[in-house]
């Protein structure tokens, strides 16, 4: 489910960059069509419908945290992308292992293993040694690096959060209950945001941008890693992410209307990614 998972993953950044709308109004519309889609599986599963009126205060208290810093991760890390090249965003936002492992370790503690540090470590140095060639790009490219980042510790407490809350509850509730909570949020900054309109002005190629990021990286992607946080630790499930910026930057390569060739540090820190992957996985 997480190779499912991120290679669903891999396709968010390139089909932002088929989109002019506003980075607020895609994190919305990401989110509002895949609560629909979630609403329609719920009519067909009734035990999911009725595992929602069972869901203490602390569950949806927690729920509405996550789903609260999921809203703010998808706003930083769409923005980063329309400011900085897929690859860039993408290797970036990757570093938010280093902040689930503390995190689950502070919170959770779910110490991470000797082997798994390890993984974590080589993977991260992948990231930053692609990433190191970008810095040199100017202001705007650093400004979406720096949303990247933010993007990166957003998701980290998301995902520590739904290591906490996603054991008791069945998967379509919970991320029922995230992903509403996370809508419900973009939706309220859209209509308090006059610059970012709701529905006018999109072209039919920003509206299958919308609904392609609810189908793919939203709800097999972000779905299938909410699966296997049910049976592995956060910070594993999320290091299995990182495979994401190498995805995603070859299809930005092989996508002629996108064209951002890979240069030597992507093939070298590519590599160091899925060796991390590798080593943490088999010391787990």
């Amino acid at each position: 489910m997480l190779i499912v998972a991120v290679t669903a993953f891999s396709w968010a950044g390139p089909l932002v960059r088929f989109s002019d709308a506003p980075a607020l109004a895609i994190s919305a519309w990401r989110l509002l069509l895949s609560v629909a889609l979630i609403g329609v599986v719920l009519l067909f599963r009734p035990s999911s419908r009725r595992a929602l009126f069972t869901v203490g205060r602390r569950g949806l208290a927690l729920a509405a945290l996550a789903g609260t810093f999921l809203a703010f991760h998808f706003w930083g890390w769409i923005a980063a992308v329309q400011y900085t090249t897929v690859a860039s965003a993408a290797v970036l936002v990757s570093t938010q292992p280093l902040f689930v492992a503390i995190l689950s370790a502070l919170f959770l503690r779910e110490r991470p293993r000797r082997g798994e540090w390890m993984g974590m470590g080589v993977a991260v140095l992948g990231a930053a040694w692609i990433g190191w060639g970008d810095l040199s790009l100017g202001g705007q490219a650093l400004l979406g690096d720096a949303l990247a980042l933010g993007a990166a510790l957003l998701a980290a407490a998301y995902y520590v959060i739904g290591r906490a809350l996603r054991p008791g509850l069945d998967l379509w509730s919970y991320i029922f209950l995230v992903y509403g909570a996370a809508a419900g949020v973009l939706l309220v900054a859209v209509l308090l945001t006059p610059s970012v309109p709701l529905v006018q002005g999109y072209s039919g190629r920003d509206w299958a941008v919308f609904a392609a990021l609810a189908a793919g990286p939203m709800m097999i992607g972000h779905t299938g890693v909410n699966y296997a946080l049910r049976y592995v630790r956060a910070y594993l499930a999320n290091l299995a992410v990182l495979g994401e910026p190498l995805g995603a930057t070859l299809i930005a390569w092989l996508l002629p209307a996108i064209a951002e060739e890979p240069g030597p540090s992507l093939v070298g820190g590519g590599a160091l990614i899925l060796l991390g992957v590798v080593v943490a996985l088999r010391s787990r």
